[in-house]
């Protein structure tokens, strides 16, 4: 017995009624799962773009620029050193991490009440506009450099898996600060 019984009616409409509700049904279902194209001219939107919430930190161009190279050198610096570890040249990677990371290449930009901060050391421009960087700033790169001098003590053992946890400890210093300020030279 049929679920549905038809009216005399319709039923030579039937087949064409239920094709008419099927393709409905389908350009129902269809609307609904398909993307919308933006018109021509009109913006579309960017999925993978968020807002830059970074607080920005006001630097002339000259230490702005110098800032810059510091944060490269330490971006090689990192590079050279994975590749010592990956040498096994404890004493390379030790050595690099003690000359070119944290406190030992910047003790003298962490406090200007500091006996090493001086007027003479390396990156004037960034010295002389030392109360331009936030206080959160200074604790991050006081972090950074707590995990720089870690990492350095460690290396010693030559026991990787006493090592990368304290490398991974500079790596998340960087990434933490990089991802709270932004230098914006020029100001």
């Amino acid at each position: 017995m049929p679920l549905v019984l038809s009216l005399p009616l319709y039923r030579e409409n039937q087949d064409l009624i239920g094709r008419m509700a099927l393709g409905a049904l389908c350009l129902v279902l269809s609307t609904g799962c398909s993307q919308v194209y933006p018109f021509h001219g009109e913006q579309r939107p960017n999925p993978y773009a968020i807002s830059d919430t970074r607080h920005p930190i006001p630097l002339s161009s000259p230490a702005g620029k110098e800032h810059r190279a510091v944060m490269l050198q330490h971006l090689e610096s990192i590079q050279v050193i994975v590749n010592a570890l990956v040498e096994e040249d404890y004493e390379l990677a030790k050595g690099l991490t003690e000359s070119h990371l944290g406190f030992f290449m910047h003790r003298h930009l962490i406090s200007p009440t500091q006996p090493q901060a001086r007027q003479d050391a390396p990156l004037p421009e960034a010295h002389q506009q030392l109360g331009q960087f936030p206080l959160a700033y200074i604790e991050l790169a006081q972090a950074h450099n707590a995990a720089a001098e870690e990492l350095a003590r460690i290396i010693s053992t030559k026991d990787l898996k006493q090592i990368l946890p304290k490398f991974n400890k500079v790596l998340k210093a960087c990434v933490a600060c990089h991802l709270e300020f932004k230098v914006k030279s020029g100001s």
